[in-house]
């Protein structure tokens, strides 16, 4: 069952006449008359605000394909329209329009939202759950959106499916080669096959093969920073370490922006399902769990600039400045390192040229599609790993485990004792991937040109090959504190070191500090990660209270 089916009336709650009356104190203008048939909002707009039916009703319109247009829902007396782009004033992905007799509605612009969800527990608990819900459910629709036309598989659409689906932002994919809308839109624009695939933005441009970054500036999901504010904390990475400091710091009134050049969640995000998170015995997902962190930054107050690439941290000066990609400039107190590491590769020489093409680091719903029924190969034997296995192996044909040393060293018991009991999980300890083949042309092009891996034997030297789709490299990661490293200490890693000054996570330079993963001596683990994003908001204002800055808000 959808969503929609499961959990309609916590998606689509009517407020108490004592509930509207609570909300109504934190509206942000008067209530408004719209005649029959009147736009309130339409796809794309900017900052269109969530509105309370007082009296009459509103009719939600989402894409349906390229040019048709779906119900939604019908909003009546005591139901509020928006979903999660209210909260931040980003783009509108569904449209508006009063009901057939009208309708008397009190608007809610993104900062008053944000009022009323802290200022009355009670509606707050409820529009929140809401506005989460929906979300869910025009990504399971996956017709609302941004639309993709180009060829399932292959290595730019799956960077761009895993760019919005790591955002939690709906999207449709139209084969270019079966579906007819796509087709025509390829033959009325007349684009050449090394241009695709085509991105349809919610709001009509159409971009050739963008990058990420292209396609978050047409959804309009990067907000515009001004050089001029001084923030009081500026996280670099939207991790569980930078998310927990940014919900932390935003709850207690400092202003926070959050930088990642990515997307929300970090490696965590990739994790199918993370099992030993305190308060959550039957499981998540990192993405799941990323997804509810980064709607609770929202929540308080906090800025996202995601993907927002900091190249530089300058420190030599009387303020923290970061220089980020597209002349941007964040001007902060406090700057937070929360950055990270990026995946460690293999010294295979013709690696980069799978990558996206058939070699991923994270397993998720789309690899795990591609791969249904084939034979993988999976390196690595940490937690993360041993997730991905157990999340992979019941999906595809056979899966190899690539391990150096026995899982017994690097991996928990239970994910152990679960792979173990998986009868198409073929385990070769002792061995590296030395070796990729590709299918050389044999698809025409399409897809994945992966054909065949081959293994080695680190004892004995045997070589094994082994005909794949897919190899999925959990080897762990390095620190990514390049952008960083002019200003504070780091090791012979180049993991950032901390605890040099008065607060534990304090780095070399005052007024920064480093959490999660990119520190030295942290504990890998998530439930560490946001535990250090708590603390160091804590050392934080204890820093602004010894220096007595007050804060900007």
């Amino acid at each position: 069952m959808s969503t929609v089916d499961m959990r309609e009336h916590q998606m689509f709650p009517v407020l108490s006449p004592r509930q509207i009356a609570t909300s109504r104190r934190f509206a942000s203008g008067p209530e408004t008359r719209f005649a029959p048939g009147q736009t309130l909002y339409d796809i794309g707009d900017h900052g269109a605000p969530a509105w309370l039916v007082l009296d009459g009703s509103i009719e939600v319109f989402r894409r349906d394909g390229l040019s048709r247009e779906a119900v939604v829902t019908t909003h009546g007396a005591g139901q509020f329209s928006g979903e999660v782009n209210q909260l931040a004033g980003r783009p509108s992905i569904a449209a508006g329009r009063a009901g057939p007799d009208g309708c008397t509605a009190l608007p809610f612009d993104p900062a008053h939202l944000r009022a009323l969800m802290v200022g009355s527990a009670d509606v707050g608990e409820i529009v929140m759950r809401a506005l989460i819900l929906r979300r869910v459910s025009l990504i399971e629709h996956g017709s609302a959106g941004t639309i993709l036309v180009g060829v399932p598989g292959s290595a730019d659409i799956l960077r761009l499916q895993d760019f919005l689906g790591r955002s939690g932002l709906p999207n449709l994919l139209l084969d270019v080669r079966s579906d007819e809308e796509g087709r025509a839109l390829i033959e009325r624009t007349g684009v050449l096959p090394e241009d695709l695939p085509l991105v349809v933005c919610p709001t009509g441009p159409v971009l050739k093969r963008p990058s990420n970054e292209e396609l978050a500036a047409c959804l309009g999901v990067v907000p515009e920073i001004d050089p001029e504010q001084l923030y009081d904390v500026a996280v670099v990475g939207a991790g569980p370490a930078g998310l927990a400091t940014a919900v932390y710091a935003a709850s207690e009134g400092l202003s926070v922006i959050v930088l990642d050049s990515r997307a929300m969640g970090g490696q965590a995000g990739a994790s199918a399902r993370i099992e030993n998170y305190l308060g959550f015995p039957t499981g998540i997902s990192g993405l799941a769990l990323a997804a509810r962190a980064f709607n609770q930054a929202l929540k308080f107050g906090a800025e996202m600039a995601v993907p927002v690439a900091v190249e530089k941290l300058q420190c030599e000066q009387s303020e923290l400045t970061l220089l980020c990609a597209g002349d941007r400039h964040v001007r902060s107190r406090a700057v937070v390192i929360a950055s990270g590491a990026h995946y460690r590769r293999p010294a295979i020489a013709n690696l980069a040229e799978f990558e996206g093409a058939g070699v991923s680091y994270w397993v998720s719903a789309i690899e795990a599609r591609l791969c249904a029924g084939e034979e993988v190969v999976l390196v690595g034997g940490g937690n993360s790993a041993g997730q991905a296995v157990v999340f992979l192996a019941p999906q595809v044909k056979k899966l190899h485990l690539v391990v150096r040393r026995d899982l017994a060293q690097t991996m928990s018991r239970y994910l152990i004792d679960r792979i173990a009991a998986l009868p198409n999980v073929e385990l070769h300890v002792g061995s590296e991937i030395v070796g990729l083949e590709s299918r050389r042309g044999q698809d025409g092009g399409l897809g994945t040109g992966l054909a065949a891996a081959t293994f080695r034997d680190i004892n004995t030297g045997a070589l094994h090959r082994r005909e794949v789709c897919h190899v999925f490299l959990f080897i762990g990661a390095d620190p990514n504190a390049e952008w960083a490293q002019d200003c504070v200490e780091v090791d012979a890693n180049g993991f950032v070191i901390t605890g040099a000054g008065p607060w534990p996570l304090g780095t070399s330079v005052p007024g920064v500090f480093a959490i999660g993963d990119v520190r030295a001596g942290s504990t890998k683990r998530v439930a560490a990660a946001v535990g250090e994003g708590a603390a160091v908001v804590a050392q934080i204002h204890a820093m602004f209270a010894k220096d007595g800055n007050r804060t900007s808000r």
